[in-house]
């Protein structure tokens, strides 16, 4: 009881401007502008409100407050399904019936049309980018159709499905063409936009469960340079924007070996192997990038964002490879990411507790007290947006190349490692080191390239929109 009043104390004191009811009429309204950044604030309000109901013992303010918080974290894939149980649960006045679905769309009361098809991978076959769908596709599920302007030289070649996605929007790369983005236009409706500054040959065809669309670009003009003027031009391709610094944090290490799994595959090397390649691949693009450790040695869960505190960086990312016991092995996978959060889901809370296990030392005093200063802090609504845009980045990177690779989705988690960061951290889990296919990539050096082009991509993703 007393965790609890501590707990509520903090949060009330952010909430003294504002009235129960003017927060939740906020939370309300910033759910209605579909907006991402809004969805956040709004799941944010919505969690407030539920441990002040808690304390209260309002229970008509604690079913609002859980609704919104179900409706709001599915919205932005994050794992609600204990607050999902707890609403279920409630006593019978309570208006709210546990949908007997999943899916997003479903989990909005306002929303009763559901998309029949779901997409499950996205990948290059060449030129040929392939949707594949958990179903057999019909031909007026798929409506194709052209927005040219060649006086601003902008030429949109767009497709609107009849189906949902299993993740957030995404932007996709290919030579040649300035944009492609694949986003969930309304709860039934996938659409995919292809914009350049030239004219693009388009060809699609439906093959059974899957759209095939063919591209082919026009080559571009060659823009050719005097000798004095090639140094300013490849020095103007370091943006502005990328004047970031980023703590890299490869976990364990040492006399601490992390998980033991497949074949005896070490935690700590392969997280160091990936870690030492994405400071690669964004010092490549600009970044001023450090870690925690660069070597097998051991180092203090509290110096790890200690470091990050003394450089000044402007984000922390833990990389970390999950496991479960033998008899489990070969059904647990999956990538997940965590930020930091007093959790309420199980799996969340024993994922924590094996990366928490290598040392506690000085956390009694140190750790709590900046766990709980941090619950009050904006930088869990920013660690949490940091989390959804590297989860994307990964899936979307590694599903061009590599098939059932599992989402295992953005969740809340008390991970003292992310506790006393100054700054947006968030602690990735690459997959499961204990399952023999995941295993097998994870130690891949191709897979680990393809793994970090995704983390660097939503790392990118995050400070173009913050």
């Amino acid at each position: 009881m007393l965790r609890w009043f501590l707990l509520v104390l903090i949060f009330t004191l952010s909430l003294q401007a504002l009235g129960e009811s003017e927060i939740l009429k906020r939370a309300d309204s910033l759910m209605k502008t579909q907006n991402t950044s809004d969805e956040f604030r709004a799941y944010n309000d919505y969690k407030n409100l539920y441990l002040q109901a808690i304390m209260s013992e309002d229970e008509k303010l604690k079913n609002s407050a859980l609704q919104g918080i179900v409706k709001s974290g599915n919205r932005l894939h994050i794992d609600v399904s204990q607050y999902l149980d707890e609403l279920s649960s409630l006593k019978p006045h309570s208006s709210y019936n546990k949908p007997k679905s999943k899916n997003i769309a479903t989990q909005n009361e306002n929303i009763t049309i559901r998309a029949s098809h779901k997409l499950q991978s996205v990948r290059w076959e060449d030129d040929r980018l392939v949707l594949k769908f958990d179903n057999e596709l019909s031909s007026n599920q798929i409506n194709y159709f052209t927005l040219c302007d060649p006086e601003t030289k902008k030429y949109k070649y767009v497709f609107d499905i009849h189906a949902s996605m299993l993740t957030e929007s995404q932007s996709l790369r290919k030579d040649g063409i300035s944009r492609i983005k694949l986003a969930q236009y309304d709860p039934q409706t996938l659409r995919l936009v292809i914009e350049d500054s030239e004219k693009i040959k388009v060809r699609f065809k439906k093959e059974s469960d899957q759209l095939v669309i063919n591209l082919e670009a026009a080559p571009k003009k060659k823009t050719t340079y005097v000798k004095n003027e090639i140094k300013s031009s490849l020095s103007s391709q370091k943006r502005a924007d990328r004047n970031r610094v980023i703590m890299i944090d490869a976990g364990h290490g040492g006399k601490d070996p992390g998980a033991l799994g497949y074949k005896n595959y070490r935690e700590k090397i392969v997280v160091l192997q990936i870690a030492k390649q994405l400071k690669s691949i964004l010092n490549s693009r600009g970044y001023k990038v450090y870690m925690s450790r660069d070597k097998d040695i051991f180092i203090k869960l509290s110096n790890r964002t200690e470091y990050a505190n003394t450089h000044n960086a402007d984000i922390f990312i833990s990389i970390h490879a999950n496991a479960v016991e033998k008899n489990k092995a070969d059904e647990a996978c999956g990538i997940e990411c965590y930020f930091l959060s007093p959790s309420r889901s199980e799996k969340a809370e024993k994922i924590a507790a094996k990366e928490n296990s290598a040392d506690m030392s000085d956390m009694n005093s140190y750790g709590k007290q900046s766990f709980l200063s941090f619950l009050n802090n904006h930088k869990i609504l920013a660690s949490n947006k940091l989390a959804i845009d590297m989860q994307r980045g990964m899936l979307s990177s590694l599903n061009r190349s590599y098939k059932d690779v599992v989402d295992g989705g953005v969740r809340e988690g008390p991970f003292w490692v992310l506790v006393g960061a100054q700054m947006p951290s968030v602690l990735v889990e690459v997959g499961f080191i204990s399952h023999p296919r995941e295993a097998r990539r994870l130690v891949d050096s191709k897979y680990q390239k393809e793994l970090v082009l995704g983390m660097a991509d939503g790392i990118e993703r995050y400070f173009a929109n913050n």
